[in-house]
């Protein structure tokens, strides 16, 4: 099982969210997807508001979150993350990254686990290649402090507050 999608399923226990038995993998509700891609919009803005910015800590916080969230729909499915290649090619242009990560993110209406696999690979590569960043730090920055709201508050918001990842940017 990849190691983020095994926190994903750490913090929907933790939380208390129902997720279908790892390996048993199920579809989603038409109403749970919609849920879901409503979601993905709203994390998928929040990265192109990063980058109109130009808060490079922001992007990386953006790319952990639209992960963290196509993570949670294959978590609920119980399936596990394909490792899908890329196709985005460094052009040095962001509208380029933001019509990938809106295909990506339109993809996902189909609530296929491929589709949710896809948009997290590409956040993945895109922190790595684009950013220059540690992918695996700034999640394990933001899971941890997930589970420390949880254990601060047991019914938080949905919406959590993102720690700064300066940290997990290289020079």
């Amino acid at each position: 099982m990849n190691r983020h999608l095994q926190s994903v399923r750490e913090f929907h226990t933790a939380y208390s969210v129902s997720q279908a038995e790892f390996g048993q993998e199920g579809h989603l509700a038409d109403m749970e997807i919609i849920s879901r891609q409503a979601l993905l919009m709203e994390e998928a803005s929040e990265l192109f508001q990063a980058f109109k910015r130009g808060d490079m800590a922001d992007v990386l916080a953006g790319l952990v979150n639209l992960g963290y969230a196509a993570l949670t729909v294959i978590a609920l499915q119980g399936g596990d993350v394909t490792e899908t290649p890329v196709a985005w090619k460094h052009d040095g242009l962001v509208i380029s990254i933001m019509r990938s990560v809106s295909d990506k993110v339109n993809q996902c209406s189909s609530g296929k686990s491929e589709a949710y696999s896809a948009l997290y690979c590409l956040c993945v590569q895109l922190a790595r290649d684009f950013l220059n960043a540690d992918f695996d730090k700034a999640f394990q920055v933001v899971h941890e402090s997930r589970m420390a709201a949880l254990k601060e508050h047991p019914h938080p918001s949905r919406h959590f507050k993102t720690p700064d990842l300066s940290d997990c940017l290289f020079e």
